[in-house]
This record gives C-alpha cells, structure tokens and sequence, in this order.
C-alpha cells in the first residue's frame, strides 16, 4: 500500500461507491463499517462517533474527503474535514458521482470545502460523445489516478 489514507463521505448514499474506492488497493484506508456496526456506534451517541473518527484518523496519513451528491454539509463530513485542518493532515476532495452504485451514476455534488480554501478537488467523471458519464472509465481513471491524487493534499499553515 502506497499511503494511509482517512475516507471521509455520506455513509447511507455512498457506501457502495467508496467500496469500489478501496477495491482499487492504492490505498489503505480505514475499516469500512456495516450497515449494523455503523448503527452501533450511532446509535451510543455523538461522542461515540467522534471517539470512532478520531481513532480512524489517528494514524492516516491524509484524509480524502470522498464527494457524491450529498456529502457537503454532512454533520460527520464536516467534523471529519474540521479534525483534519486542526491535525494538519493533508486534506483533498475526489468525486465520485460518476462510479456505478447499483447500476446507476449519480449527479456531481458540490465540494464540501469552501472555494478559499485552497483544498484541491479531483474529478475521474469520464463523459461518453453523448454527455453521459461511462462509468467503467471513470473507474479506470480513478485507479490510474488515485495514488497520485493522495499526494497533493494541501495542509493547514
């Protein structure tokens, strides 16, 4: 593995994505919870959660905040962007509306970073002559892109 990375996103709506994210093995990322276990954790409270992310991230090299269509303003999203800043912990943005969930791609969302920040977002999202996105060479672009990527965090001054 090329790097320890923390992947921060919108659990319920992206999960199968980020799991296509891993299978890439570029990276190690933390352990993903199951439906069950993330509901175990949450459901002791917002410490819990908290205590959960900060053991993650402790050891992660950089954080990379995986965007699909709902991620920006998501409270964990958000406290996990806000623990990195504060850890100077390279932090980047990579979306991943275009990689197949079911079957389907997703809109692109919005980056959750504010346009100030410096913080660099990546985008694999290949479109096909017609405009819609080709999902197997997003993939593609995102395996041969994705190490590289985790490279160029930028980090709190």
């Amino acid at each position: 593995m090329a790097k320890s990375v923390f992947y921060s996103f919108h659990y319920e709506r992206d999960v199968n994505r980020v799991q296509l994210v891993r299978n890439i093995n570029a990276l190690e990322g933390q352990p993903l919870l199951n439906a069950q276990k993330w509901e175990e954790v949450r459901q002791k409270g917002d410490s819990a959660i908290e205590d959960w992310i900060d053991a993650q991230m402790a050891y992660k090299k950089a954080v990379i905040v995986l965007i699909g269509q709902q991620t920006a303003g998501r409270k964990w999203v958000n406290y996990e962007i806000d623990k990195a800043w504060a850890d100077k912990k390279p932090l980047l943005g990579v979306h991943i509306h275009g990689l197949s969930s079911m079957g389907s791609v997703d809109s692109p969302g919005t980056s959750p970073f504010s346009a100030s920040s410096g913080i660099p977002v990546f985008d694999p999202a290949v479109k096909t002559w017609d405009g819609k996105i080709d999902s197997k060479a997003t993939y593609g672009k995102l395996v041969d892109n994705l190490e590289w990527w985790s490279t160029q965090g930028k980090v709190r001054s």
